[in-house]
């Protein structure tokens, strides 16, 4: 026969068991879900295309950009990949292959300008995102990934951008600080 001591020990180990599972596999709502796996997908795009301006580029500047994309974005997707597991959110396997066939397709400055154009581009969209979801989202976990990731793309963002400038290379990226020169006649306000 079982005692009460006994029974009451393993009630115990049982509830820190379920308590510990349900907050394992709580879930994201659909933006928070969806931030993930778009981060996530972001991420190993940004992580193979880095290995190819690695191999491909002739600046050593955007050599070097490609590597820091590389090791700052494994970094970052291990770190993912340990969040989506502990929140039950299943991430994808594979990136778009769309730019990095069109990127494996250049050599020279036509690499490096279609490389450092697209980081400028992404990195802009990317840093917005993240800025949003650090304060925004519903789970605390991905709210502090997103903030705790930020501050390294809003550094991607300047060093792709300072790549560019040195390179010449026309991003036409309208930041929130860049103004209209001349004001529509159909909108008020610029764009």
């Amino acid at each position: 026969m079982i005692s009460i001591r006994h029974f009451g020990a393993a009630m115990g180990v049982a509830l820190v068991v379920v308590v510990a599972a349900a907050r394992q596999s709580a879930t994201l709502s659909s933006a928070d879900s969806k931030f993930v796996r778009e981060a996530a997908i972001g991420g190993m795009a940004e992580v193979e295309l880095g290995k190819l301006a690695v191999e491909k580029a002739s600046s050593a500047d955007v050599k070097q950009f490609g590597q820091r994309m590389v090791d700052d974005h494994s970094k970052a997707n291990d770190e993912l990949k340990a969040l989506a597991s502990q929140k039950g959110v299943t991430l994808p396997t594979t990136a778009s292959k769309a730019t990095a066939d069109k990127l494996s397709k250049l050599s020279g400055d036509a690499f490096d300008h279609a490389y450092i154009r697209d980081m400028v581009r992404n990195h802009n969209k990317d840093v917005a995102e993240f800025r949003h979801v650090s304060t925004s989202a519903t789970d605390a976990d991905v709210k502090e990934w997103a903030a705790k990731t930020l501050p390294t793309l809003e550094g991607h963002q300047a060093s792709a951008e300072a790549i560019a400038s040195k390179l010449n290379v026309s991003t036409n990226s309208a930041k929130s600080s860049s103004k209209p020169k001349h004001k529509s006649k159909t909108k008020k306000g610029g764009y």
